[in-house]
């Protein structure tokens, strides 16, 4: 399982104002993590949206976490910015073409995987996946 680039900037907006613990600008995390400034708006919003953020417009406005770290739950996150958990084609009844479909077990095997992975995540919430130092500190650099 690969989680999209979406939730991939979605956690690291969240650990990073869960770090900070100050109010910051989407360009601020844009710059940090050398990511897009348009397509974080757009994840910022969502966020909002979904009651993770707090949102201040204006000049000295930014964005602050809405509920404690201890609070926002990972495998939660993940279901709300995932857009679909079709790991194979026959996920989706709608659209699967595979022939053997009907009797296959690896579509079993997998949608036991995928649920063992989400129960995993639940098991997490943004406080235990924060860096204990600063971000700064932690970055990767090759």
């Amino acid at each position: 399982m690969k989680l999209t680039q979406y939730t991939d900037y979605s956690l690291r907006v969240l650990m990073y104002l869960a770090q900070q613990k100050k109010q910051s600008q989407i360009e601020e995390i844009a710059n940090f993590y050398g990511i897009s400034k348009n397509h974080l708006t757009k994840i910022v919003h969502q966020l909002v949206k979904l009651g993770y953020l707090k949102s201040v417009r204006g000049r000295n406005g930014g964005i602050t976490l809405n509920l404690s770290p201890e609070d926002i739950n990972i495998g939660t996150l993940v279901r709300q910015t995932e857009e679909h958990f079709e790991l194979v084609e026959c996920f989706n009844m709608e659209t699967n073409t595979c022939p053997i479909a009907l009797n296959c077990g690896l579509k079993g095997a997998l949608h036991h995987a995928l649920n063992e992975y989400l129960k995993t995540l639940d098991q997490y919430t943004l406080s235990d996946i924060v860096p204990k130092n600063n971000l700064k500190d932690t970055l990767y650099t090759p």
